[in-house]
């Protein structure tokens, strides 16, 4: 699932014709983050660190406590000005959303550099949250609760 991808300029290979500016080979970094329902495509690539979520930056797409959970793996590391982040994010809300960014950005950061997994693992950042919403039972208006109950 997760895989290192070396590409040549930016109009030799990927068929791109992007004359202001021509990129070097260049690795990418990529790797796959999910919570709840959503889904986060993230590569990395050695940078400044510019983070751009679904072709907006990332001040723009998520709120400052949101973002501040999104980028923790960086933060963590240190890293903040070191990769430029790119990455698309599918399903879910806000919050499921950046955990999957968040996810996806830890995974792809230990593709980058195997000495990164010990902090990782350590923050939590590399362990998928299983948790889902509960499912609405028949018989009863949500997943847990009762109608009201009458004896007589």
């Amino acid at each position: 699932m997760i895989r290192v991808r070396t590409q040549a300029t930016a109009t030799g290979l990927t068929g791109r014709n992007d004359t202001t500016k021509e990129r070097e080979l260049e690795e990418r970094y990529y790797a796959t983050g999910r919570r709840k329902t959503a889904v986060a495509r993230v590569w990395l690539t050695q940078g400044t660190g510019k983070v751009r979520v679904n072709d907006r930056a990332v001040e723009e797409y998520f709120g400052e406590a949101v973002r501040e959970q999104a980028l923790r793996p960086l933060v963590t590391l240190g890293l903040q000005g070191d990769f430029d982040v790119w990455c698309t994010v599918k399903g879910g809300g806000i919050s499921g959303q950046a955990g999957a960014l968040r996810h996806g950005l830890a995974r792809a950061l230990v593709v980058a550099n195997e000495d990164y997994r010990s902090p990782m693992r350590r923050g939590g950042y590399l362990t998928r949250d299983s948790r889902m919403v509960e499912r609405k039972k028949y018989g009863q208006p949500g997943a847990r609760k009762r109608f009201q109950f009458s004896k007589r």
